[in-house]
């Protein structure tokens, strides 16, 4: 298939629906199964611990002699996304790999997923609209099953939001207020940062804020990185810097690991895999902490936006499409598998029936003392508004920090820096051979 056209594949729902068929067409793996005999599948993944979950599927009663599955460890990020890319050129690509949701529409466009929807359509049930809604693209295929995810959530120091007699925010306005209020009777503290290094909060506010980056019209896509929702975003957070009422400086850091231990920024715009981050960040601040829902919009709003999470997806040059699937299927819903994942991987599961059993039965050690921690966190998740990936989410992503970074540093115009990130994303699909409406 010539490259163009495989590019327009992707933009047009009809021919992106009509999945494997359209796919092999490109010259993929046939999907033929070979079911009657025993089926061997191979499956990359960054998940630590992941072996000794597949283990229960390779033991369980009647699986090993029927499907076996053998897990390859790789990076993951964009170096994960290059090597299968890779390796689909070379039809040698593995039939099962762990893919973030952003990735997925690059790996989709260039024919790597297989749609599994008539193999896991019974799964559907099990997932969030919003969450199972990232694996279709908005198009009645399904390139993958939901694994873990990351709802966003609101941490705060509790005994200090008590000691400077502060509300816990509802609404974003109540949260600009908090910030200044908090300034005014500690000029030493800040109510928390903006880290222009990390392209995927911001993203994530930007879709809770309604944004829908990467949409198709006809068989064009249309790129809205500065919607009016994420300007209204971007101002916001903008304005709170510029006015010094919160800090500028990235996450991650030693010197942020310090602020949040010392108490000289009390509050974190996160999600839900925080726990894990404090703990090592802030280990002498264990058991001050509270988490609560993000701040809204408006008053009547209920929704949050999404800061990471992954998915289990069947590659095209799979022989094995269903048995793959069917591993897929269960890896991410069976009860047992779950909890493994959770002991061993350390995930948030994707399953809405997971999220209040076995290893979320109690809160994290580090919020103990939050005994509805899980609960609160399960009631948020089903919350998780609906997302729109591109196929170039990287170059956006790598745009925003080029673009986002000097703004803060300088407290300069977040709007100009959107606009930044929006041509820039907008001239690498071009440049790729995208069809984009201006």
């Amino acid at each position: 298939m010539p490259h163009t056209k495989r590019r327009r594949l992707v933009t047009t729902a009809l021919a992106v629906s009509l999945g494997a068929t359209a796919l092999a067409a490109c010259g993929s793996g046939d999907g033929t199964e070979a079911e009657s005999g025993p089926v061997s599948l191979t499956y990359w993944t960054w998940t630590p611990g992941m072996d000794k979950v597949v283990d229960l599927w390779n033991k369980g009663p009647g699986k090993k002699d029927r499907i076996t599955v053998t897990v390859k460890k790789q990076a993951s990020g964009d170096t994960l996304i290059t090597k299968i890319l890779t390796a689909h050129k070379a039809k040698k690509a593995p039939d099962l790999v762990q893919a973030e949701y952003q990735a997925l529409p690059t790996l989709v466009s260039n024919d790597a997923l297989a749609d599994i929807s008539d193999e896991v359509d019974d799964a559907k049930d099990k997932f969030a609209e919003g969450v199972w809604q990232q694996t279709t693209l908005g198009t009645d295929a399904v390139y993958a099953v939901p694994q873990d995810i990351g709802p966003m959530m609101f941490y705060y120091r509790e005994d200090l939001f008590r000691q400077y007699g502060l509300k816990v925010p509802t609404t974003w306005e109540q949260f600009a207020e908090t910030a200044r209020r908090l300034k005014q009777k500690a000029p030493d503290k800040d109510l928390t940062t903006f880290s222009a290094g990390d392209s995927g909060l911001f993203a994530g506010l930007a879709q809770q804020a309604g944004a829908k980056w990467w949409t198709t019209s006809g068989d064009k896509w249309k790129v809205g990185i500065d919607d009016a929702a994420t300007r209204k975003v971007a101002d916001f957070w903008g304005g709170l810097v510029k006015e010094g009422v919160i800090d500028n400086q990235p996450m991650y850091t030693p010197s942020w690991n310090k602020a949040l231990n010392t108490g000289k920024q009390i509050a974190w715009v996160s999600a839900v895999w925080a726990p894990g981050t404090l703990t090592t960040a802030a280990p002498d601040t264990e058991g001050k902490w509270a988490m609560a829902p993000l701040p809204q919009w408006s008053a009547d709003q209920d929704v949050t936006g999404s800061w990471g999470g992954s998915s289990t997806a069947v590659t095209t040059d799979s022989a094995h499409k269903e048995a793959a699937a069917e591993f897929a299927a269960w890896l991410n819903t069976d009860h047992d598998a779950l909890n493994a994942l959770a002991k061993e991987g350390g995930i948030y599961p994707a399953s809405t029936s997971a999220q209040l059993s076995g290893a979320f039965s109690n809160p994290p050690a580090y919020f103990s003392h939050q005994a509805d921690f899980y609960t609160k966190a399960a009631g948020i998740a089903k919350t998780t508004a609906p997302s729109a990936w591109g196929p170039n989410v990287n170059v956006a992503y790598t745009s925003f920090k080029d673009a986002f970074g000097p703004a803060a540093k300088n407290k300069s115009d977040f709007t100009a820096a959107l606009r930044k990130v929006q041509d820039d994303t907008v001239a690498d699909m071009e440049k790729q051979g995208f069809e984009v409406a201006r």
